[in-house]
């Protein structure tokens, strides 16, 4: 259902789930059935016999070209269809570099790319990705693709400009 991040806030008897995901229709389903079936897991699971209160909130992500985990799933899912490697790295890095607080993008691939007998690191970035600096706001995900050869590690890294851009321009003011 393309879940970006699952965040858990616990009191004495309360218990919120935070679920970020791009398709919020698939997690909910018709008419709510979807969160139901969910939360009575969840509660079955981890609060079997405990008097808490489950609470799950779905949050919409507006853009999910912009989220390293969401594209590091999409990555993911079209080399589980056996699609080309290179096709996919070069089709996300196009969809990554449309959105315009994008500034630097790079994905990595490593495994039996291809169905190879020997396993390589392949990798394909685009505008700059600055890991030394600690201001940097890059987000980072790791995915993994289970192919009939084996599991293809997914690495992505997303640079959205620095973090402290507002302090700066307050600071010059």
């Amino acid at each position: 259902a393309a879940i970006a991040s699952v965040q858990i806030d616990r009191s004495a008897n309360v218990v919120k789930l935070y679920i970020a995901t791009a398709r919020p229709g698939v997690l909910i389903g018709r008419g709510g059935t979807g969160i139901e079936d969910l939360t009575r897991a969840v509660k079955k699971q981890f609060f079997a016999g405990k008097k808490v209160d489950l609470k799950v909130e779905v949050q919409e992500i507006k853009s999910p070209e912009i989220n390293a985990m969401l594209v590091g799933q999409q990555v993911a899912e079209q080399l589980e269809k056996r699609m080309p490697f290179r096709r996919i790295l070069k089709t996300m890095l196009d969809q990554v570099e449309g959105n315009k607080t994008v500034e630097g993008v790079k994905i990595e691939l490593c495994g039996r790319l291809g169905g190879a007998e020997m396993a390589r690191r392949e990798w394909l970035s685009r505008g700059k990705i600055p890991l030394h600096t600690l201001r940097a706001d890059i987000d980072f995900a790791h995915a993994e693709a289970h192919t009939t050869y084996g599991v293809i590690g997914i690495k992505t890294w997303i640079y959205k400009g620095e973090k402290f851009e507002e302090l700066k321009k307050e600071a010059t003011e």
